[in-house]
């Protein structure tokens, strides 16, 4: 089928809608935290984090494009049915009530509140709040429709207004000098390689998957039919989404790098925030800063919850899309008590388990007509991909798990057998030996099959 050409007013709408489906108040606080973190060297785990905030979530909706999948399952189905279930359920979990969903409040009340209370009275305020944002969320998710759209349209322009205010003043009267800040003991030698891991705190790769059918439908809408010419737009209209994004993170980088000449290292990059726009722009900015988080947050929060709920009831249709919904609000409640910190700590592993699998996935899918989608390459690749991805979950895990003599034996054998355990790659040599070992299985695969058909 032939496809229209495009205008240049065509790739600034799906680069607009990429860049508002991708970027929220939470994508703020990781790469200031990630700023304080790596200190003077805050460009080297810069150019890691933007390999997995950026470049690699734009790969998942190249790979949706070039598959013709309708979504995580399809993509995920040549590994094997109950393996493309088992994967759909975890994402849309994550994504959903375990941890992204609840973030969605928490990131806003850190930025707003919690440096205003006494930390004695924290929880009941979070408490109060959550209960609030998660009460809105489930009555704007019920049946959505354009007017949380056209709400993001507003905030996310104002959003960046402000934030261009805040690197105006931080660049012609910064807190400090970036190659002067204190480097923590990961980030002497490994910046790069910790800040690509860091990236997966976006969950953007993960979103990616689940939401990449609306950006491929959205093209198809605009007369684009062929999944190559599909892939290319897709690439060619996030030119601007993903360059302003990348400015953006590089900037909140070097920002939180330079706040350490004021404050010491917070635990998280929500309060680094607060305390960065209330030195910019006192009291006013502050305020300002905690209602725009606020409704931005709720905006991601209805959409992230809309599309778990969504994608649940396309699996299991027996179960409404209404029950689905009041689970996710709920579960999302609840696990938001818990606070940010926690549900950061809890998420990494479950990050670190998903991330290399779906990376891999990513890249099989992109390259499988190279290969001919068998699904030989995939199984191999996967497979060799999750036994280090579970160690990784656990090394990544709270101190209640890694104290366990299982897992630091386990763990001991993965840091002496493979390359880059230290650093929560060693997966990437398994995946590798998988891809080599799918490769010439299949095709040895199609040359008997070759000679068997010459015979016949």
């Amino acid at each position: 089928m032939q496809s229209e050409k495009l205008s240049i007013k065509h790739y600034l709408i799906i680069g607009s809608m990429l860049f508002g489906m991708f970027f929220g108040a939470g994508n703020l606080i990781f790469p200031i935290h990630l700023g304080q973190l790596a200190g003077s060297h805050w460009l080297s785990a810069g150019a890691g984090f933007l390999l997995t905030g950026t470049l690699l979530p734009l790969l998942g909706i190249i790979a949706i494009s070039v598959t013709r999948s309708r979504g995580i399952y399809d993509l995920a189905r040549p590994i094997g049915k109950r393996y493309a279930t088992g994967f759909m359920i975890l994402t849309c979990a994550t994504l959903g009530p375990l941890f992204a969903t609840p973030r969605t409040a928490t990131t806003p009340f850190q930025i707003g509140i919690a440096s205003h209370i006494p930390a004695s009275q924290a929880p009941l305020y979070l408490a109060g709040y959550s209960l609030i944002f998660f009460g809105l969320t489930y009555w704007a998710s019920r049946k959505p429709s354009g007017i949380m759209d056209s709400i993001g349209k507003l905030l996310n322009p104002a959003f960046l207004i402000l934030l261009a205010l805040i690197f105006g003043v931080a660049f012609t009267r910064p807190l400090g000098t970036a190659h002067t800040a204190q480097i923590t003991a990961a980030y002497q030698h490994g910046a790069f390689l910790n800040g690509f891991l860091q990236g997966y705190n976006t969950m953007d790769a993960l979103a990616a998957l689940l939401f990449g059918i609306v950006v491929v439908n959205a093209i198809r809408g605009l007369g684009q039919h062929n999944p190559t010419a599909i892939a290319k737009t897709a690439a060619k209209s996030s030119l601007l989404s993903i360059s302003l994004e990348a400015l953006i993170y590089l900037g909140l980088i070097w920002l939180g790098a330079t706040s350490l000449t004021v404050f010491k290292l917070s635990t998280d990059g929500g309060i680094a925030f607060s305390q960065i726009a209330k030195a910019f722009l006192g009291i006013p900015g502050e305020i300002i800063l905690a209602i725009m988080a606020t409704l931005t947050c709720l905006t991601t929060s209805v959409g992230l919850t809309s599309s778990f709920s969504e994608a649940l009831h396309a699996k299991f249709p027996k179960i409404a899309y209404r029950t689905w919904n009041r689970l996710a609000c709920g579960a999302s409640f609840l696990i938001a008590n818990i606070g940010l910190d926690q549900i950061i700590a809890w998420s990494t592993p479950m990050l670190m388990f998903l991330y290399p699998l779906a990376i891999t996935l990513i890249m099989l899918s992109i390259a499988s007509p190279l290969f001919q989608h068998d699904p030989l390459v995939y199984r191999w690749t996967t497979a060799l991909t999750l036994i280090p991805a579970i160690f990784d979950a656990l090394n990544a895990s709270p101190a209640i798990i890694t104290r366990q003599a299982w897992v630091q034996s386990l763990l001991a054998w993965d840091d002496k057998v493979l390359p880059f355990a230290k650093y929560g790659m060693d997966w990437v040599a398994p995946a590798l030996i998988g891809l080599a070992i799918g490769l010439s299985w299949a095709a040895i695969r199609r040359v008997l099959a070759g000679k068997t058909a010459k015979v016949n």
